[in-house]
């Protein structure tokens, strides 16, 4: 067995049983700190090049002017981990906000924030680099933007998030990123593990690219799944005006070593 595969049968055990106490065992594996085998150790080089080379996707980092001044945008993490993404996103000159369940995770991204947040230069002089905010809450909490002091979103990014929750959860999941992206904002998602066979479930659960296209399409709708664990694909479900829109989809160039040759880059807009 690779050092991979024991990775996911170490986490498949943790995770057994009760789907309700999943956010405390994550929380657990973050107190103990010695298996943390998402950790990748520097943000997504596959977030960076489309933050780099895709504004004709996503736009820039500043918003329509107010005044004289021009508003910096806000960007959420989910599930940060210890931060990297949100760092990377700053340093673009987003106002940049990490969320995790647990106060250890939290405490260490402060703590990467501290180390080695000068290793996050500046991308633009002219525009600088944003605030970075690290917040312990619930993603499915119906008033989690009021609580952390912002309207909505303009970026929202989403790496390992949707493949650490339960496919029950993503009902709910698709419903909280359509409630907290601005009318006018892009979520992007680096779609991953692409390429697993959903039986052999999770975390992290397999996530091809038509769980994406149905969940975000119909959020907070049950999305009918065929005995292989794919969506089906013959299901007719009404348009959602409450849904996002995929308007960009490919593989990318650079990513993390363990999704080089299975990860897909997805944007989406209400």
């Amino acid at each position: 067995m690779s050092s991979l595969e024991e990775s996911r049968a170490k986490l498949i055990s943790h995770f057994a049983g009760d789907s309700a106490a999943k956010t405390e065992r994550w929380s657990a594996l973050w107190d103990e700190g010695n298996f943390l085998p998402w950790d990748r150790g520097k943000p997504n080089p596959a977030l960076e090049d489309v933050l780099e080379d895709r504004q004709d996707l996503i736009g820039t980092s500043m918003g329509a002017q107010s005044g004289e001044e021009k508003r910096r945008k806000r960007a959420l993490v989910p599930g940060c981990g210890r931060g990297y993404d949100v760092l990377l996103l700053a340093s673009f000159g987003y106002d940049a906000y990490g969320l995790e369940a647990s106060e250890t995770a939290v405490k260490r991204c402060l703590e990467e924030q501290q180390v080695n947040g000068k290793s996050y230069p500046v991308k633009d002089i002219a525009i600088g680099a944003g605030n970075v905010s690290f917040i312990t809450g619930d993603f499915f909490e119906k008033d989690l933007a009021n609580r952390m002091g912002v309207d909505k979103f303009h970026l929202i990014y989403d790496y390992t998030f949707l493949s650490a929750l339960p496919p029950s959860l993503r009902p709910q999941w698709a419903s909280a990123m359509a409630r907290l992206l601005a009318s006018d904002g892009r979520l992007i998602c680096v779609e991953f593990p692409s390429a697993k066979d959903p039986k052999l479930g999770g975390p992290p659960y397999a996530l091809p690219p038509p769980v994406y296209v149905q969940h975000l399409g119909h959020p907070g709708k049950k999305i009918p799944y065929n005995e292989h664990g794919h969506p089906k694909e013959d299901t007719e479900l009404s348009t959602d005006p409450a849904g996002l829109t995929r308007i960009a989809h490919w593989q990318p160039a650079r990513t993390h070593e363990i999704g080089k040759g299975q990860d897909w880059v997805s944007i989406w807009k209400h």
